[in-house]
């Protein structure tokens, strides 16, 4: 047996229990021995009253109902006494059945008793059956005499089994008052086949044979018993055969048993008389002898139990004596050694995590009030103690010194992203000015591309402000269409062009998190572009729900196994730390962080045939009505930079902002992606309208090719009023144009009254291209 791993509870007790358990049987063997016979013979009292007198008056109904059914078997009359007897032997049958179901009788009868118990119950239960047969007269008298004497037989039976008692003496007295009322048993048996003799005139078969053979027995037990009773019994029983009745009921009986059948000489009157006396003074002389026998049984009970109580005393009191030495010394031990594991749970559970969640939060912490010194004592116990204070100290401090040093770093990631963020929105900012001076196509796409990789390297950036904890600092001022957020997300993927946009029905997203939604969905666009095989696309749709808004990202890649996803979904469901060992889950845990600030929930699932479904739900909070395309009055010029910005986020997107009403997917007519732009001037594109009014550029070149222009650092003059009218012309032929794609989509059969000027564009020169916007206009 290995005890290498017990509680030093278990170890202490398994020290004493030997010797205590040993002692413990020894006073409980002797007790048990001492203390079972004392218990039976109080029990001797509760078995005379709840089973001895009872079961008595219902023998006595019983041999009473027994000669009245022989008598009115032996005539063909319906004796009334009869009926008035059956009501009292019910009554008699009910007390004892009452009796034997209470708890104080079967507690105190044994397993022997018990059976014997329950036969007698059930040779009652036949009693209503045998009435029956009796009154259809389907059963003669020798049969009616048989069913009562099967009855009172039980009886005497159960009585019997009462005869238990531990004292030899007692005992023998209980059998021998058992036999004498067997004897009046039988003396009652010849009573009723007499009484059925007389009244039919004569013996029936096999009757006369019957009573003289229970004469000889009753006499026989009789006999017998008295000789186990004691001498002043004896000498009672001697007074009362004496007595006239039994002299003469003696000398009846001899007369029947001489005769061949019923003497002429018989005296019926004298018969009866003598045989009640009899039976009276036999019935009375049991009662006596038992009560007191259960009189003597309670004194000697007393003396069993006060010789228990001197030999037991002594031997509990030595079992107390070593149980309170072992608890005492036990307890001691494992009291001080329980302190020193529950100290070390609590620093290791409570105390070490709290402090570090304390210090994670920015607040000071003193390492000798988190490890205070405790005092375990000087012995083992407590040069153990002791070791475990400085262990405790030690753990303190190095806690402290991790989150310092993990604060460190992240103040290192935050400082080295803000100034990435600062040369990336200063390089945007170039690439603005350089894209809106160039009007070679092939030069306009590079700056393009270049502009792509830029916008990429932001994203990167604030991926390094989440992992330090911070806000990356994005933000719009109003809402923003979720068409336009979906499309300014795929501007910030390598692979765009493998990107569908389908059915997005309208909505808006609040401008204070429009910045994390598209970095969130950006981050989950290119993990579905970068894990699906290179000539698969991947569509991105979004429809209002009950509950808010949901974005659907679906690849058509391997998908990931179900422990995998599983574990994907832990990991977005919450905010998680952030552990340099996960490097590979990246994205995962930045978009974790970003869902978390705005309640976005975010998971992962099996896509059909193939792939992974991402499955963006922004909160109803988060989610307002689309806002208006284009301005639509002179208060309008605050939106003027969202506005801006947003079309410089969404330049990439090949296709139009889709709407409910649009059958399926729409795609380029070209194979090679198109750039589309927002706004730009030169004339190497032709602008073309889409479905929704928006412009949008596509590529030409002119028959001959013209000279590239010198690129100059000093910018040509323009009077501020010739800027100010090009750009409120551009501003309302923009705005007009999403006026009549909404309408076109509202009425599709309605007439564009602005279809003649926007074709009539398509041949006019380009108009100047707008000042750029400063890095404060395209990025908050």
């Amino acid at each position: 047996m290995n005890t290498r791993d017990w509680p030093i509870r278990a170890k202490l007790t398994a020290l004493v229990i030997g010797p205590v358990t040993a002692l413990l049987a020894l006073w409980v063997f002797a007790t048990t021995l001492t203390f079972g016979p004392a218990l039976d013979l109080l029990a001797a009292r509760t078995l005379l009253y709840d089973l001895g007198r009872p079961g008595e008056a219902v023998v006595a109904e019983l041999q009473r109902e027994r000669r009245l059914s022989v008598v009115q078997l032996a005539d063909d009359t319906t004796l009334p006494a009869l009926a008035e007897q059956r009501l009292r032997t019910d009554r008699a049958v009910a007390e004892l059945r009452r009796r034997v179901a209470g708890d104080d009788l079967r507690d105190a009868a044994d397993d022997h008793l018990d059976t014997r118990l329950d036969q007698l119950v059930a040779a009652l239960d036949a009693l209503p059956a045998g009435r029956g047969f009796i009154d259809a007269r389907q059963v003669d008298r020798a049969g009616a005499v048989g069913l009562y004497s099967g009855m009172i037989s039980s009886a005497f039976q159960a009585f019997s089994a009462m005869a238990t008692l531990p004292d030899a003496e007692l005992n023998r007295q209980a059998l021998a008052l058992t036999a004498l009322g067997r004897s009046r048993e039988l003396l009652n048996q010849t009573d009723a086949l007499l009484a059925g003799a007389l009244a039919a005139g004569r013996f029936a078969a096999g009757e006369h044979d019957q009573l003289v053979r229970a004469i000889d027995n009753q006499r026989f037990l009789a006999e017998t018993a008295v000789a186990d009773l004691p001498a002043a019994e004896r000498t009672a029983y001697r007074r009362l055969t004496e007595g006239e009745p039994f002299v003469r009921l003696s000398a009846l009986q001899d007369a029947l048993i001489g005769a061949d059948g019923l003497p002429p000489q018989l005296d019926v009157r004298t018969w009866e008389s003598s045989q009640a006396a009899v039976q009276q003074g036999l019935r009375e002389f049991e009662l006596s002898g038992a009560d007191k026998l259960a009189e003597r049984s309670v004194p000697m009970a007393v003396g069993i139990l006060v010789r228990l109580a001197a030999a037991g005393v002594l031997g509990l009191l030595a079992i107390v004596v070593c149980v309170l030495v072992a608890l005492r010394v036990g307890r001691s031990l494992a009291g001080r050694l329980t302190g020193v594991r529950t100290a070390a749970l609590e620093m290791a559970e409570h105390r070490l995590p709290d402090v570090v969640a304390r210090l994670r939060r920015g607040e000071e912490v003193d390492v000798a009030r988190e490890a205070p010194e405790l005092d375990h004592g000087g012995d083992e116990i407590g040069q153990v103690g002791h070791a475990f204070n400085e262990v405790r100290r030690t753990a303190v401090q190095a806690a402290v010194d991790e989150v310092t040093l993990r604060r460190g770093l992240n103040e290192v990631f935050l400082n080295i992203a803000r100034r990435s963020q600062g040369l990336v929105h200063r390089q945007l900012a170039l690439l603005d000015r350089l894209e809106r001076r160039t009007e070679d196509p092939d030069e306009l796409a590079g700056l393009f591309q270049v502009d792509h990789l830029a916008t990429r390297l932001r994203r990167h950036a604030e991926d390094l402000v989440i992992l330090a904890g911070a806000a990356p600092g994005r933000g719009w001022r109003n809402p923003v269409a979720a068409v336009d957020v979906i499309r300014g997300a795929i501007s910030e993927v390598e692979s765009y062009d493998r990107v569908d946009v389908g059915v997005v029905q309208p909505a808006g997203v609040l401008g204070r998190a429009v910045g994390d939604v598209i970095h969130l969905l950006a981050e989950l666009i290119e993990n579905a572009t970068v894990f699906s095989p290179p000539g698969t696309r991947v569509d991105v749709s979004g429809q209002a729900v009950p509950n808010g808004y949901a974005v659907e990202i679906t690849d058509r890649g391997l998908g990931m196994s179900p422990r995998v996803l599983e574990d994907a979904n832990r990991k977005l469901a919450r905010s998680p730390e952030f552990d340099p060992a996960g490097s590979a889950r990246l994205g995962h845990f930045v978009v974790g962080r970003l869902a978390a600030r705005h309640g976005v929930r975010v998971q992962l699932r099996p896509a059909v045939p193939g792939g992974t479904t991402a499955v963006v739900l922004i909160p109803a909070d988060l989610v307002t009505d689309e806002p208006a395309v284009g301005p639509t009055g002179p208060g309008d010029g605050a939106t003027r930079g969202d506005d801006l910005r947003m079309a410089k986020v969404t330049r990439l997107n090949a296709l139009p902002r889709p709407r409910a009403t649009r059958p399926g997917r729409e795609r380029p007519e070209s194979a090679t992606p198109v750039l589309p732009f927002a706004a730009g001037r030169g004339s190497s594109v032709e602008a073309a309208e889409d479905g929704d009014g928006l412009p949008r550029r596509v590529r030409r070149r002119g028959p001959v090719a013209r000279p590239r222009p010198a690129v100059t650092d000093t910018p040509a003059h323009r009077p501020p009023e010739e800027v100010r009218r090009k750009m409120s012309a551009l501003q309302a032929g923009t705005a007009r144009g999403r006026r009549d794609g909404a309408r076109a989509i509202a009425n599709p059969t309605a007439p564009t009254a602005d279809a003649a000027p926007d074709r009539a564009a398509e041949s006019a020169p380009p108009a100047p291209a707008p000042e750029p916007l400063t890095a404060t206009e395209r990025d908050a």
